[in-house]
């Protein structure tokens, strides 16, 4: 006789239908969990509800009103501030850029519309030596801009110059700020070689 091979098929309905049923479990199981989890954020919830009208309840109107107006005051202050132009850094910075023997006799500051300022002043120079190293002093730092010496005049009793100044102030030298002034630039010797 000979020999019979047999077939063997597959059934892969029953595959499949075994596996959507698993999955199908595993859903339930999520949508269980997911049913549960809810229930038990809607209790937390409720609690820190409890507890929140619990503090509401325990604050005093008067103290709200009174942090409320320290808030603006304090608000309004900061604002005040900020806007506020203050020249004690620009005087500081021209006590020490300007040389001993450089002294102004007038000096009128200007503010724009855009909040630059603009320094216009005279002054007297011991000799022309002390009035360059002034120029020298004001190019080095950078602060004091397009700083323009004019009318220069020498005395010709004691050699001392006179002199105008126009120029320009970067305006971080005129912003109110409660940190401490340091120049940038130490005070220029006035023995400098004639130009």
């Amino acid at each position: 006789m000979g020999e019979v091979t047999r077939r063997f098929r597959v059934d892969f309905s029953v595959i499949f239908g075994s596996l959507g049923y698993m999955m199908l479990g595993v859903m339930l199981l999520l949508a269980i969990g997911v049913f549960f989890y809810g229930r038990i954020l809607a209790s937390s919830q409720a609690a820190r509800d409890v507890a929140l009208m619990k503090a509401e309840a325990a604050i005093d109107p008067a103290t709200v009103e009174n942090f409320i107006r320290v808030r603006d005051r304090l608000n309004s202050g900061t604002d005040l501030l900020a806007n506020h132009d203050a020249f004690s850094h620009f005087f500081s910075l021209i006590e020490t850029l300007l040389p001993s023997a450089v002294r102004f006799t007038s000096m009128h500051l200007t503010l724009n519309e855009l909040g630059g300022a603009k320094l216009d002043g005279s002054g007297i120079a011991k000799s022309f030596n002390a009035l360059a190293a002034a120029s020298t002093a004001f190019a080095a730092d950078g602060r004091i801009k397009d700083a323009i010496f004019s009318g220069i005049a020498v005395n010709s009793k004691d050699g001392s110059v006179s002199f105008t100044l126009t120029a320009t102030l970067d305006t971080k030298l005129i912003a109110f700020s409660s940190e401490a002034f340091t120049p940038s630039v130490p005070e220029e010797s006035t023995t400098m070689p004639p130009l």
